[in-house]
């Protein structure tokens, strides 16, 4: 087996996303087209002689024991692969938290696949899947990478056909952070309110050749508690952006532009908040990055 193993964890954004009520199960229904970006975090995995789990990371707001997402992941596919061996994870930390852009579900994936890659092991897909699922909603696509439609809690994943490549800002905003938690109370309040949202069929059919706006059903009500939110939206827009939206359930905004150098120069009207020029990755080439491609 492997000793060590270097791992990037990609953040993501959302093209479209909408949310169509509370589950009985008490989850939101969702339909969303995911999009991982070269935003990441890098995931360093080492195996150690004696059992056990050992976390380290440089942000020190994040808790290193069984509450850490990537704790869990490998908890999981140690007990589900039967591994004698320890294992010590280090986690260096550049996606920022609360901001809506996936990072704790990827940094979880990625432990998942770096830990099938250490120990040369291998899972079928749909127990991968279920795995994934029961870390978190978006944990499933970031098995994937590229671009994916997501259906009931956003663990139900279709890949998609790539997109043509795109230079993307990412925007996240100094001092506001968005707990998922209360993004998805203010969003319910929203939905006797909405608009028809166009059946499955027609989701996928927008899916599949989407040239439309971005949208995000989560812009309402994040924008009106947080007003900043639509300005750098705004701005955004102004700056050349072909369009622009809110990350998830926020707070971090991100701008669609032609190239990098354009998403440079908007991005020195946002001086206070720390901002990210990245491009949307292919699924083959998250796949590479990672060392990693699903089969069945």
């Amino acid at each position: 087996m492997k000793e060590s193993l270097h791992l990037p964890a990609f953040a993501k954004i959302n093209l479209c996303l909408h949310v169509l009520g509370r589950r009985t199960d008490g989850y939101h229904e969702l339909r969303t087209i995911f999009q991982a970006i070269s935003l990441h975090d890098t995931l360093t995995l080492s195996l150690l002689p004696s059992p056990g789990i050992n976390i380290q990371t440089d942000d020190a707001t994040l808790p290193a024991g069984p509450e850490n997402l990537v704790y869990r992941a490998l908890e999981s596919i140690w007990a589900e692969l039967g591994i004698r061996h320890g294992i010590h994870a280090q986690l260096e930390k550049r996606i920022p938290a609360a901001r809506g852009l996936g990072g704790g579900s990827s940094d979880a994936a990625a432990a998942m696949i770096g830990a099938l890659r250490l120990t040369k092991r291998k899972l079928p897909l749909d127990r991968l899947m279920s795995i994934a699922a029961g870390l978190g909603a978006d944990v499933p696509f970031f098995l994937f990478g590229g671009r994916a439609l997501a259906v009931n809690r956003g663990d139900e994943i279709y890949p998609l056909p790539d997109a043509p490549r795109r230079s993307i800002l990412v925007v996240s905003p100094k001092g506001i952070g968005v707990s998922t938690r209360e993004a998805y109370e203010w969003v319910s309040q929203e939905l006797t309110n909405k608009a028809k949202v166009p059946n499955i069929w027609e989701f996928c059919a927008l899916c599949w050749s989407r040239s439309g706006p971005l949208s995000n059903d989560f812009e309402k009500p994040v924008f009106d508690r947080h007003p900043r939110l639509g300005e750098i939206r705004a701005g955004l827009l102004k700056r050349g952006a072909a369009d622009a939206a809110l990350a998830g359930s926020g707070s971090a905004v991100f701008g669609v532009f032609q190239n990098p150098a354009q998403a440079r120069r908007a991005a020195r009207a946002f001086p206070e908040d720390s901002v990210f020029v990245v491009e949307t990755l292919s699924r083959e080439k998250y796949g590479r990055a990672l060392g990693w491609r699903v089969t069945s």
